[in-house]
């Protein structure tokens, strides 16, 4: 079944691209797209969507201030942040509001639809850049480290490598090891850091230290 999928961006001309594109694939169908998200919510309730693509900088509201009110209303609801901006305030202000991925506008069209595709079965999409951010950031925090989840070495080897923007199927071909094993290992990690989501996986091993992130 394919995933109901909203479009929020003010550039015409991206918007039908993105529309387009995304109704060409099995995975998904766009039901709605949109110049602005004064009404981000009421229209995800209108629509049942499972899926946003949120741009930031919009006429009227900011789309962080958009996945504010989604989140608020429809927490099960994913959001990706698809724009141009990588300054760390937008990153961490759109992460804190409940993002569930953040690329940029450079994505490739084959990456951005195989990262939305992955945030809908749990996983944190992110940018390289926008995960090296993330890095940066955490490395200037003066936080304990240590891992009092019980993660077994494997499971770090997958955590860190989804930490640093890795896809499924990255993971895969890096560890040896197909990609429902990949999914296997996530679910046991999930479940040990007590999360319910691949972006919450990434703040809580960021936060505890549990992988590497120099």
């Amino acid at each position: 079944m394919a995933y109901s999928l909203l479009i929020f961006e003010d550039n015409a001309r991206l918007r039908q691209s993105l529309e387009m594109l995304l109704n060409d694939e099995v995975n998904f169908t766009v039901v709605g797209a949109f110049p602005d998200c004064m009404h981000a919510a009421e229209e995800v309730e209108n629509s049942g969507a499972d899926l946003v693509v949120m741009d930031i900088d919009m006429p009227g509201m900011s789309g962080i201030d958009g996945v504010k009110h989604i989140k608020q209303q429809f927490p099960h609801v994913k959001v990706v942040m698809h724009t141009v901006f990588d300054d760390d305030n937008r990153i961490f202000d759109s992460i804190c509001a409940g993002a569930d991925g953040y690329l940029l506008k450079n994505t490739s069209p084959v990456q951005l639809i195989q990262s939305l595709s992955e945030v809908m079965l749990g996983g944190a999409p992110m940018s390289p850049f926008v995960a090296q951010k993330v890095f940066q950031h955490f490395r200037k925090q003066n936080l304990p480290s240590g891992d009092p989840f019980n993660l077994s070495d494997r499971e770090k080897e997958i955590l860190e490598m989804l930490v640093q923007g890795n896809s499924y199927k990255m993971i895969a071909a890096k560890s040896n090891i197909v990609v429902d094993t990949v999914k296997k290992h996530l679910r046991n990690i999930y479940s040990k850091l007590h999360v319910s989501c691949g972006t919450e996986a990434v703040a809580k091993a960021l936060q505890h230290k549990i992988v590497k992130i120099d």
